[in-house]
């Protein structure tokens, strides 16, 4: 499929071979047991239990991987796949860089869970400066970082990483492995919410992990089978199903990103923009230099809270709404989930509607939202 052009592989990734009479893409198969062969037992097919074995949750992780360019495992939702990953790699005593200006969960989970069992846990921008990695186990980054959108050049750190015998792991949520592929440029894990731009339909969660290192991938299969966290047959169904537009979705999105970009940076109100598409963001030499397309989020600042409010209120076509990647253009402040971004921090994810329609509509809210009060 590596030949192929982002639209045909997304829309045939991980199907069966063609049979007549038979789906494109079977349907999702519900069971927790499976009959057993009387005399070999699970040895005597492929599916013995409903936790560790789905045929629709195999097809999804072939899908997947085939776009990622690794084997994949999926998780029940991207937190999921990301604890699974740090647990399963880390022991007491092994130091993780993570990022400081990436996914607030994963750094309260780094404070609140691998700390309190002995893991040093060392905070590092996305931009760096990245200490000496000797002696580290495993560097995590999110590029571009949510909800900062900073971008890390995955290359030049991988190999750093290697040459101090560390694991490189790239959180791919943003990108998509249409927007960029870490497995490609060095890294050793690729981690992903499935959730957002990868499905794109703001119906379901779900999580994924993969690797070019057949080790790694079987250690992360025994703690997912362990600790059952796996995504439903629906869930992976609906997933798979949807990987077939992501193309045409992603493409919009980043025609209406870079359109609004243009928009924002024209308002004096509107301060802290970032888009890494931008020429005139400090992502773009890097972003631009590593990434396949730009991603369909964008984050600012309006002041404070109360404007953010009234610019979402006086939308019609923006809504109020966590996660990104979706359909629909929606706006998260994201200093009320925790983060520690200021009070009117906007990460503005956009939808695929028709960009003339999103562009007026943001400009006639920010006329409605009026100066900081």
């Amino acid at each position: 499929m590596s030949e192929w052009g982002d639209g045909t592989r997304s829309v045939h990734a991980g199907l069966p071979e063609p049979v007549p009479g038979q789906p494109f893409l079977p349907g999702p198969v519900f069971a927790a047991p499976y009959h057993l062969d009387p005399w070999q037992g699970p040895a005597g097919a492929p599916n013995g239990y409903g936790r560790p074995d789905n045929p629709t949750r195999r097809l999804l992780e072939a899908a997947v991987g085939e776009l990622e360019g690794g084997e994949c495992r999926v998780f029940a939702s991207g937190q999921a796949a990301i604890t699974g990953l740090l647990l399963t790699l880390l022991r007491p005593g092994d130091t993780v860089l993570l990022p400081s200006d990436g996914y607030f969960p994963v750094r309260a989970f780094a404070t609140e869970t691998l700390e309190t069992i002995g893991v040093r846990v060392v905070f590092v921008p996305t931009v760096g400066p990245y200490p000496d990695l000797d002696g580290v186990r495993l560097v995590l980054v999110e590029t571009p970082a949510n909800p900062g959108l900073d971008v890390v050049d995955v290359a030049a750190l991988a190999a750093r990483a290697r040459a101090a015998g560390a694991l490189l792991a790239v959180d791919n949520t943003t990108a998509t492995p249409l927007g960029q592929r870490p497995l490609d440029l060095g890294a050793d894990l690729v981690v992903a919410s499935g959730t957002k731009a990868l499905t794109g339909h703001s119906d379901l969660l779900l999580g994924y992990v993969a690797s070019r290192s057949a080790k790694l991938v079987e250690a992360l299969t025994g703690w997912r089978n362990t600790t059952g966290a796996v995504p439903g047959a629906f869930d992976a169904w609906l997933a798979h199903r949807s990987l077939a537009t992501m193309d045409l979705r992603l493409g919009r999105q980043s025609a209406n990103a870079e359109a609004v970009a243009a928009l924002l940076a024209g308002r004096a109100e509107v301060t802290g923009l970032r888009w890494p598409g931008r020429p005139e963001d400090p992502a773009y030499a890097v972003a631009s230099a590593q990434m396949r397309r730009m991603p369909g989020v964008l984050s600012f600042d309006l002041g404070d809270a109360d404007r953010v409010a009234r610019f979402v209120d006086a939308a019609r076509l923006v809504v109020a709404a966590t996660s990104f990647g979706g359909l629909h253009t929606t706006a998260d402040r994201r200093a009320q989930w925790g983060d520690d971004t200021a009070p009117g921090f906007v990460r503005l994810s956009c939808g695929v509607e028709d960009t003339v329609d999103l562009v007026a509509d943001i400009a006639a809210a920010l006329d409605a939202a009026g100066p900081v009060r």
